[in-house]
């Protein structure tokens, strides 16, 4: 999974989004809007609003809850037109929230995806997915660990990557 010379890592789009703890809501709608919400003006490229409806559209067609108790919503479409932009967000809600999942588990660790083309939607959605899978890393969300330990499980298996 090597990347390219210009292709940001995924801890970097991580450290852009920002990593959030104890987000109130019952549902994708509420947790939504607390987490985009909490993303710093000065990383947001666009406003809030515009964002929120861009990843409710996307969520209304089909959840974004992939099972395990993990959601990825993004917007269907990208939103923002330069890649320097482009984040992931990790947000952990309050309490584990129906998410419509296709395995029907709750869902207890939110990664929002917002990225400046398909192509690199599909890129960032892959390292998700690998990530995802590794017992380790799976058990780091669980946890709720640090956004430290977060980043640097991350950053520690993208060097396997490349």
């Amino acid at each position: 999974m090597g990347e390219d010379m210009d292709e940001e890592g995924l801890a970097d789009l991580v450290e852009r989004g920002g990593i959030f703890y104890h987000i109130p809501g019952q549902g994708p709608e509420q947790i939504l809007t607390e987490i985009i919400g909490k993303i710093p003006a000065a990383f947001l490229p666009i406003p809030r609003e515009t964002l929120l409806k861009a990843v409710l559209e996307r969520e209304a067609l089909m959840s974004t809850g992939i099972g395990h108790g993990l959601a990825l919503p993004h917007p269907r479409n990208p939103v923002i037109g330069e890649t320097e932009k482009q984040f992931v967000t990790i947000a952990f809600p309050e309490s584990p929230a129906d998410w419509k999942s296709l395995d029907g588990k709750a869902v207890y660790a939110v990664l929002l995806i917002v990225s400046a083309s398909a192509k690199q939607h599909l890129r960032t959605l892959s390292k998700i997915n690998f990530l995802c899978r590794q017992e380790g890393f799976e058990a780091l969300l669980q946890n709720r660990a640090s956004p430290e330990g977060i980043i640097r499980a991350i950053r520690d298996m993208e060097q396997t990557w490349k």
